[in-house]
């Protein structure tokens, strides 16, 4: 708090001196900026108002929650509007899932309007205001970064921004903005539409625009070449050609974002119904590799390629069907083809199967782990669904009853599937458990009984010597 009352006197002040004529900031030269790591000036806005008539934008599409925020900071003197992707899928005739509030005040201000509202982030401090059994997120007006304090701003070596607390006004917080058509301000006051960086055009000519230099843009936050891919798959748009231009360039900096933050980013990207068109554009631009270079390194392999864009077209299927998935299911397929070959090498060195899965799972797992997280809730399902594979061929005695009570059959079972119309491994065992699911208890056990048996070495298993009681006359 007190740091944030110092700061807005400072900007005051730099205010108050740059509006004097002749004067520039005390103690440094206009050349300095350059100097000392700042960026460049902001790209010049101009303000277009779109009026209520002009526009599709009707408040009973908008959550009463997103409203009821809106009223309160209104009520208290604030600016507040939608912004970001519940104006832009409202324009395109979408559903938002959720909405997000701008305003001009602090997140301390803020909190006081809301009981129970917290203020989360470091990088980047927003507030969390809960109404009823939702949670809007609302963040404060962003300033130029250059603008800020050591304590509010900071940046790496590489350009990427650590911290970034500065605040400004709604036309400098348009221009923080990632992409044009995320940028648009919708307020209840006129019902009016406020675009400062021509996102209603950029809507209808379906692209997808960096604002500001893309480059810059890019190495301030590498998230946002995946999230120039991401929404380019999901609302069927194009990339513009200048902001695609740096993406093979810069694709390696997501080696600079931490692995937990990708391994979010990686359920937007591929758990939102666009998987498919997602990993398309990603190998189309070279991020693919930089988040699962274990499984661009067989994309050679036919059979690896189609086990991948199977496993992301079901995906896909299962999310638009509204049927429960997992990431543990996609990661078991993307990390197979490594796996496997994996298993398969060290099986021509002299060791036996089940040792040879675990060593390989745990090599190609580790190797992932350094570029994106897979929490063990995901994890061991995972290696749960590779273990079962080898135990879907073994199927006699009571085997086949007892493989299928266990937790993670079903997904064991889809993936075997998978393998089978990938081409991985010929089609059979997995229509047999197709029919053995169907089937009664007593057409289970004839199924069973017909399988047929399998060989065994030598006449019989034979008696173990353990040692015991000595049979024929004891000779000394």
């Amino acid at each position: 708090m007190f740091n944030s009352l110092i700061s807005s006197i400072k900007r005051w002040h730099r205010k108050s001196d740059a509006d004097k004529p002749g004067r520039d900031r005390p103690g440094r030269k206009p050349s300095d900026r350059k100097s000392q790591g700042h960026q460049p000036s902001p790209p010049k806005t101009t303000r277009v108002v779109i009026p209520r008539n002009d526009h599709a934008i009707s408040r009973r599409d908008i959550s009463r929650a997103a409203l009821t925020v809106m009223k309160r900071l209104q009520e208290a003197g604030f600016e507040a509007y939608i912004v970001g992707g519940g104006v832009r899928d409202l324009l395109l005739g979408g559903h938002p899932k959720d909405f997000d509030v701008a305003t001009d005040a602090t997140p301390e201000q803020a909190k006081q309007l809301f009981r129970g509202a917290r203020i989360v982030g470091r990088r980047f401090r927003i507030l969390h205001a809960r109404i009823g059994r939702e949670v809007i997120e609302v963040t404060t007006f962003r300033g130029h970064h250059s603008d800020g304090e050591e304590h509010e701003a900071q940046q790496s070596e590489h350009g990427m921004l650590l911290r970034d607390n500065v605040y400004g006004d709604l036309e400098s917080d348009a221009v923080r903005r990632d992409f044009t058509v995320n940028a648009l301000y919708y307020t209840t006051n006129g019902f009016e539409i406020h675009d400062y960086t021509g996102g209603m055009g950029d809507i209808q000519q379906r692209l997808i625009r960096m604002i500001g230099d893309p480059e810059t843009r890019y190495k301030e936050d590498p998230v946002r070449m995946l999230r120039a891919v991401r929404f380019a798959a999901k609302l069927d748009f194009d990339i513009e050609r200048e902001t695609a231009a740096p993406l093979h360039q810069l694709a390696p900096l997501l080696r600079n974002i931490a692995p937990a933050r990708l391994f979010d980013e990686v359920l937007k990207l591929l758990m939102s119904g666009h998987g498919v068109r997602t990993f398309e554009l990603m190998r189309q631009y070279g991020l693919w590799q930089h988040l699962f270079p274990a499984n661009a390194a067989h994309l050679d392999d036919p059979h690896a390629l189609e086990l991948t864009r199977l496993a992301l077209r079901n995906t896909d299927q299962r999310i638009r069907n509204d049927q429960r998935v997992t990431p543990a299911f996609l990661y078991a397929a993307l990390l197979w083809p490594a796996v496997n070959a994996e298993q398969q090498f060290l099986i021509e060195k002299g060791i036996p199967p089940v040792p040879a899965l675990a060593q390989a799972a745990q090599k190609v797992v580790s190797g992932q782990l350094t570029h994106t997280a897979i929490p063990k809730r995901f994890s061991l399902p995972m290696r749960e669904i590779w273990d079962m594979q080898s135990r879907l061929s073994r199927r006699g005695g009571e085997r086949a009853f007892r493989t299928m009570e266990l937790p993670k059959f079903r997904a064991a079972y889809d993936f075997l599937l998978l393998r089978e119309d990938c081409g991985e491994i010929p089609k059979g065992l997995g229509q047999w458990w197709t029919e053995f699911q169907q089937v009664d208890e007593e057409q289970r056990r004839q199924m069973v009984r017909e399988l047929p048996r399998q060989g065994t070495k030598g006449k019989g298993r034979g008696r173990r010597n353990r040692g015991g009681r000595r049979r024929g006359p004891r000779t000394d």
